[in-house]
């Protein structure tokens, strides 16, 4: 059927031997003669071929494609081909509906994922499926040659990724790398560190001609070009390069070690250059520094030898100048002694070139130039050419007329002041270098040092030569010393024992001095003081020098104050004691006066603050009294209409006295405050209209606000009266008018800036008042804190009103300083914390007016040990429409809250009875029922209590006395809240 020729192929006696009658193709003698024709050809091909016929697609293939199906041979044969590639139909099935609708399918290169082994591995092929038509013109089969791919494409990813990975390593090579390409040098490849040589410009796909253009004339394009030529590779270690770091920048001198490796293909041709090295510059300068040092190092040994032998104070400054002046080739080298008031230079001796004329004599600075300033503060003047140089060019005339176009003049200074000069000219424009001039500073340090060695040594033989006349005259004169002088003098050893003592000890304290040698410094102490002695004691024997008063026993046992001073040499102590007693019994009696007078002044400002309050209470009472008694008066009369009148009346006194307390609670410091969060530049605006009024229309206010102010945290109210205050204030410091400015600033204080202000280090807003009025004097200031303090008239202030606001700055934990001078005007600052939580809202919620009915079957536990105040807020919770408890203290507050009765909020005082304050009732509560509201009504307490105004979330604070409307706002707030 298939031919006899084939045979002996495998597949051929496979087809052969299959029963097809079980597939759509029916039984090999019903085959049209395309498809024996093809089957016949694809046995005969050495390729890998298959064919897909009739309406199934039945699959045939021959021997060369077996491998291909791995294990799916020899079961292929004969099954649909949807079922032999079924894992990779998706992308099969397209392909071959296109083939089989007529058209011819080629593709170069597929990836499938085929199950051949029993798992899905990645396969690529090249292809091309032809459609085969029957006799009737129609496509019935699909004839595929195919050749698996699969091996090259692996091998050629894997070179890719090695090419990948050799790209990464180089890029991220520690030395440069590029890769040029072909004869004229492209650039192909270029690391980090190559872009980074070259300053980042623009290099691949440029040549190196083109995109280094400075390396023309150093000799670089030659060596690539032999390099590509001869195939041979070049090597180069510590080449200087001129590079431009930019391009608008002028060369600058590298050093590189690099290779140039040739590029060579299979053939042997070099196709580019590998270039790789390392910029070496800085290894360059080491060494060059070091060649530098070594020859500095030779020339300071020698300069020591030439010193050696010398004494004469000028051959030593000329020994210098002609070792560093032959050393650095220049034409004049000397020293000399500087008198910085005269502003002249003495000059001994100088080393000078031949041809060049010395300049020994004394020489003033000002005639070449205004260097001598730089000089004065220890500067080293140092100018190429003094026609250039501004200090020098107006008198550069002068300098070359000594030779002197170029100089360095190096100060040599003692105790900050400039002493010497050692100074180096040049007739001509020259160039000094670093190198240069460090050798120059060494070599004036080394000569100053010997020069003044050698004056010490003179100055120490003259000393010598008259030092036993010297002696002998100040021993005579320390004896005249010790015998007369007025004040204790004595010898103490190490060991506590006075060695010797003067005269002087027998009037003061009433001892001989016979008396005193071999004692211990302790016999002489009181027992109360002998902690005190041996303190001063070891502060004499631990220093040089001390300074204490101690007390000592007269010898009849009352005590004497001594004040000494003492010198430690050696072994032994020197002390001189004068007899301070009576400036101390002065100082004593004196200091007792003064406390005895301020008491006198407290208790008299305490005293006219007490009247002053009983005179404000009495007439705040009798507004109240007279008020309500008319009220009762009234009512009983029927007349109704005149009630509201005397109303008013009572509350306004109420309120006068409410803020009567208020400041006096301020002024204690002890007021309860209610912190929260404060935009200080947003109450500043909106109090700018009331404090313009206030000042009146002769005083202009100007309004600086901080951008970007910090939040803090304080009371509001209190924020609002201070500034209100110190505003007043500036006003009755300027009764003619001026100019009033409020202004803010965030600060932050470091240890020093919060030391001087006695605060923590840290974060603070400042607020701060200044005005061009009469200023304080510096008493003044000191004072104007105190209570009861001021400089008003009588009767035009109290004293209290900026002790309340140092009172309040402290309490919110910041502080309130002035800054001022006597008619220069005055600034009171206000330094607050800095607030790290949550702003303050933009816009404050509308508030609800009157006591409205807004209770909705809620109920509030009432805490308040005064029976009135407990009864009032139980009206106002009544007409709330809220159900009240109440109880007077703690333990019944608690057994309220440990029932199961319902409980929406709890209003407490906070100063309570029997043990537990309102604080501790509300913690307590909130252990049983976390979460419990509370509302503070307290009229004086340590702000400790209620937590520093830290209060938790649900709890708040409103402060006795207050309207009943305001406490009907904040319980309807508090039960509203989730």
């Amino acid at each position: 059927m298939i031919g006899t020729q084939q045979a002996s192929n495998g597949m051929a006696a496979r087809i052969g031997a299959f029963d097809w009658s079980r597939t759509a193709l029916g039984t090999p003698e019903g085959w049209p003669a395309p498809l024996r024709t093809l089957v016949s050809l694809m046995h005969d091909s050495h390729q890998p071929i298959f064919m897909a016929w009739g309406t199934d697609r039945t699959w045939l293939y021959n021997d060369a494609f077996a491998p291909i199906l791995g294990r799916k041979h020899p079961g292929a044969l004969g099954r649909p081909s949807e079922e032999v590639w079924g894992e990779a139909w998706d992308e099969l099935g397209p392909l071959f509906d296109r083939v089989f609708a007529g058209e011819p399918v080629h593709m170069n290169d597929i990836s499938l994922m085929l199950d051949r082994d029993g798992q899905l591995e990645e396969s690529h092929f090249s292809f091309s499926y032809t459609p085969v038509r029957g006799e009737r013109g129609t496509v019935e089969g699909l004839f595929g040659v195919c050749i698996e791919t699969t091996s090259q494409v692996l091998a050629l990813r894997r070179e890719a990724a090695a090419q990948e990975r050799r790209r990464r390593l180089f890029e991220n090579a520690p030395g440069f790398i590029a890769i040029l390409n072909g004869p004229d040098h492209v650039y192909e490849f270029v690391n980090t560190a190559y872009r980074r040589l070259l300053g980042g410009r623009e290099l691949l796909g440029k040549t190196v001609r083109e995109a280094v253009p400075e390396l023309a004339d150093q000799g670089f394009y030659d060596l690539l070009d032999r390099t590509y030529a001869s195939g041979e590779r070049y090597v180069a270690h510590h080449v200087p390069v001129r590079l431009r770091p930019s391009p608008s920048d002028p060369p600058e001198t590298r050093f590189l070690d690099f290779i140039y490796e040739p590029i060579i293909d299979e053939g042997g041709a070099v196709t580019g250059i590998f270039v790789e090295g390392y910029d070496v510059t800085s290894v360059q300068a080491a060494q060059e520094g070091l060649r530098a040092n070594e020859r500095r190092q030779a020339l300071l040994f020698e300069l020591s030898d030439r010193f050696r032998d010398k004494s004469d104070l000028a051959d030593l400054s000329h020994e210098a100048g002609e070792l560093l002046g032959k050393a650095l080739g220049v034409d004049r080298v000397g020293y000399g002694t500087v008198d910085p008031i005269a502003e002249t230079i003495t000059i001994e001796r100088d080393w000078n070139a031949p041809g060049i004329s010395s300049l020994a004599g004394v020489l003033h600075f000002r005639d070449y130039g205004s260097y001598i300033e730089d000089l004065k503060r220890g500067e080293t003047v140092v100018f190429a050419n003094a026609e250039t140089d501004p200090r020098t060019a107006a008198t550069a005339s002068a300098l070359k007329a000594i030779s002197a176009q170029s100089v360095v003049n190096m100060p040599v200074t003692e105790h900050g002041g400039l002493v010497a000069l050692l100074y180096l000219n040049h007739s001509t424009a020259r160039e000094w270098t670093d190198d240069e001039l460090a050798l120059i500073r060494d070599v004036a340090d080394r000569t100053r040092v010997v020069i003044e060695r050698r004056r010490a040594e003179r100055e120490l033989q003259a000393l010598a030569s008259s030092l036993e006349r010297q002696v002998e005259a100040r021993t005579a004169e320390r004896d005249r010393v010790w015998r007369n002088s007025r004040g204790l003098l004595a010898v103490l050893g190490l060991d506590g024992r006075l060695r010797a003592a003067n005269p002087a000890w027998r009037p003061i304290l009433g001892y001989e001095p016979a008396q005193i040698a071999g004692r211990l410094y302790r016999d002489f102490a009181l027992p109360e003081d002998i902690a005190d002695v041996d303190a001063a004691f070891a502060a004499a024997a631990g220093g040089p020098h001390a300074s204490f008063d101690t007390r000592l026993r007269h010898a009849d046992g009352s005590p004497r104050w001594i004040s000494w001073q003492t010198a430690q040499e050696g072994q032994l102590i020197y002390c001189y004691g004068r007899d301070i007693t009576v400036e101390r019994e002065q100082a004593e009696a004196l200091r007792l006066a003064e406390e005895q007078l301020r008491q006198a002044q407290k208790m008299e400002a305490v005293g006219q603050l007490t009247g002053g309050l009983a005179h404000d209470f009495n007439n705040l009472l009798t507004g109240i009294s007279g008020s309500l008694e008319l009220l009762q008066t009234r009512v009983a009369q029927g007349r109704y209409k005149e009630i509201e009148r005397y109303v008013a009346a009572a509350q306004g006194s109420a309120k006068r006295a409410a803020a009567l307390t208020h400041r006096l609670l301020a002024f204690s410091r002890r007021q309860t405050l209610d912190p929260r969060p404060v935009n200080v530049n947003r109450l500043i605006t909106g109090m700018e209209d009331l404090v313009r009024r206030t000042v009146g229309p002769e005083i202009t206010v100007e309004v600086v606000c901080a951008g970007g102010l910090w939040t803090t945290f304080a009371d509001t109210n209190q924020l609002e009266n201070a500034l209100l205050n110190l505003c007043i204030n500036a006003r009755d410091a300027m009764p003619q008018g001026g100019r009033l400015t409020i202004e803010t600033a965030n600060r932050w204080l470091d240890g020093r800036g919060a030391r001087e202000r006695d605060l923590a280090p840290g974060q603070y807003i400042s607020l701060c008042v200044s005005d061009t009025g009469t200023g304080m004097a510096p008493e003044v200031i000191a004072r104007a804190f105190d209570p009861f303090y001021t400089t008003k008239p009588l009767g035009a202030g109290t004293g209290l009103g900026l002790s309340m606001i140092y009172g309040f700055a402290r309490q919110s934990g910041g502080q309130a300083r002035i800054y001022s001078e006597e008619g220069q005007g005055a600034t009171v600052c206000l330094y607050l914390p800095r607030h790290l939580g949550e702003d303050p809202p933009d816009e404050p919620g509308e508030p609800v007016a009157g006591i409205a009915p807004a209770g909705d079957g809620e109920t509030v536990l009432v805490v308040d040990d005064e029976p009135t105040v407990r009864m009032l807020v139980l009206e106002v919770l009544e007409e709330l429409g809220y159900h009240s408890l109440e109880a007077v203290d703690g333990a019944t507050a608690l057994k309220i809250i440990e029932s199961d009765a319902r409980i929406d909020l709890m209003v407490t005082d906070v100063g309570l009875p029997g043990g537990m304050n309102g604080r501790q009732i509300a913690d307590a509560g909130r252990q049983i029922r976390p979460a419990l509201k509370v509302l503070f009504i307290t009229g004086y307490a340590e702000n400790a209590v209620v937590g520093n105004g830290q209060l938790e979330p649900g709890m708040e604070l409103l402060t006795k006395p207050f309207a009943m409307e305001d406490l009907a706002a904040r319980i309807r707030d508090l039960v509203a809240r989730p």
